[in-house]
């Protein structure tokens, strides 16, 4: 009799933390798929500023930053583009090198126009500039923080407020590009 009792009260126990548990996890994963970004059936990965974590130093724009939580689901090569508005076609000015990091692997460079976009339009920014940073390669499927360090990651009031024209670009997205051989 104790024997039936105490596995009845086991089962029981068993149970409640069973389903508690599930409970936080799908409320943990709902959380997590809300925020995160997942690549599109074509492997292409495509970040926007305006989906991102920033931060922005205004005394050292410098290490302004921008921050997305990734699912990859396909491991590969990819080239990596970064797009800017600009009111310039032939010099973004960006000052300092931008910083693309994936895990432990990073691609540095001073973006330039690859490729231009016309009749583009951003608020004062008539053009936009996609600048190749170089190729990457992510081994393993899974979550992934990516990060984007420029000072052309321009906090929306600075962009509001600027009428002097002195900022003549500020980045837009990043695209993860699969490379197809």
């Amino acid at each position: 009799m104790k024997k039936t009792v105490f596995t009845s009260v086991m089962v029981a126990v068993g149970m409640l933390l069973l389903f508690s548990c599930d409970t936080g996890y799908k409320s943990e994963r709902n959380h997590l798929s809300s925020n995160t970004i997942v690549q599109q059936p074509d492997g292409t990965i495509s970040l926007k500023l305006e989906k991102a974590d920033c931060y922005s130093d205004m005394v050292d724009p410098s290490v302004n930053t921008a921050e997305w939580n990734v699912v990859v689901s396909k491991s590969g090569r990819y080239n990596v583009w970064l797009s800017s508005a600009t009111r310039d076609t032939t010099n973004l000015r960006y000052s300092h090198k931008v910083l693309v990091s994936v895990h432990d692997k990073r691609i540095e460079g001073v973006p330039e126009c690859d490729k231009i976009v016309r009749n583009f339009s951003d608020g004062s920014y008539p053009f936009r500039a996609d600048s190749f940073m170089g190729s990457m390669y992510i081994k393993d499927p899974g979550e992934y923080s990516i990060q984007v360090i420029s000072e052309k990651i321009l906090p929306e009031d600075q962009v509001r407020s600027d009428k002097s024209g002195a900022d003549i670009s500020k980045l837009i997205s990043v695209s993860f590009t699969p490379v197809k051989r």
